[in-house]
């Protein structure tokens, strides 16, 4: 496994608050062991996600006031939400096109048994987050869709620039964004890209969070696939789960 980081991180490190820096880490690994708390369709992701191993890598600690985008599967919330501690918090935000009544219920019956857990809803296009709430943030395998637009799902042309104004101004000075998302080809067109594959080019995605204002700290080959030649659609069941993946973490400057 490959871990790198940019010149930029040591600044940025430098920036980051102290309770960020003193907490302990999040006890990420008995929380994934934990399988007889979580939902048997998630712990079945866990192969092909590495929990344990990708939030090591973003820096989960303790106490964090944590932000998972489009995480009403509980998947996320599943794990972070015990790791963190009583004196942590997740906030799962899911866009309000792909929150059902079913799914509501089953967040609603999980937050009952997690006083550390919580879910707001909002139109995909207009994110309703509070802003300087959180020190983490995970986007995984959906920051793509941003580019995505579909009337028979009700998702809007976005503005990507936009999207990620509001999203930046929910976190923290010093705080940690995580991102995992299925890896495009090198091409000109990311809406077209996103509408046939579900993928998107890792430098897009990079360019698009440096501009919000999000500095690069470090990148991991941990969910790289050398066999995914990017050119099927991600549900495609010959690579679905298996995907190339790229993992990025940012971090929101002081």
């Amino acid at each position: 496994m490959r871990f790198t980081t940019v010149a930029a991180l040591s600044l940025v490190l430098a920036s980051t608050p102290l309770c960020a820096k003193t907490a302990a880490p999040a006890n990420v690994a008995a929380a994934v062991a934990a399988t007889a708390d979580r939902t048997p369709d998630n712990v079945k992701l866990d192969e092909s996600r590495k929990p344990a191993e990708l939030l090591t890598f973003f820096g989960l600690r303790q106490g964090m006031q944590v932000l998972d985008m489009f995480g009403a599967n509980k998947y996320w919330s599943e794990i972070i939400a015990p790791a963190t501690g009583p004196t942590g918090h997740v906030t799962v935000w899911q866009a309000s096109q792909f929150l059902n009544a079913d799914r509501q219920k089953a967040f609603d019956e999980f937050a009952a048994k997690h006083p550390n857990v919580s879910l707001i809803s909002s139109p995909f296009e207009a994110p309703d987050l509070p802003k300087g709430k959180f020190d983490f943030a995970i986007i995984n395998l959906d920051y793509h869709d941003v580019y995505w637009e579909n009337p028979q799902r009700k998702v809007v042309r976005m503005n990507p620039d936009a999207w990620l104004k509001t999203f930046y101004d929910a976190m923290k000075p010093g705080a940690t964004v995580g991102i995992v998302d299925h890896v495009a080809n090198p091409n000109s067109d990311a809406r077209a890209t996103v509408d046939k594959l579900h993928r998107i080019d890792p430098e897009v995605l990079k360019a698009d969070f440096k501009r919000a204002g999000f500095v690069l700290a470090g990148t991991s080959d941990m969910l790289r696939n050398p066999a995914d030649d990017h050119s099927l659609l991600v549900f495609d069941p010959k690579i679905r789960g298996k995907t190339d993946r790229v993992v990025f973490k940012f971090k929101k400057p002081r």
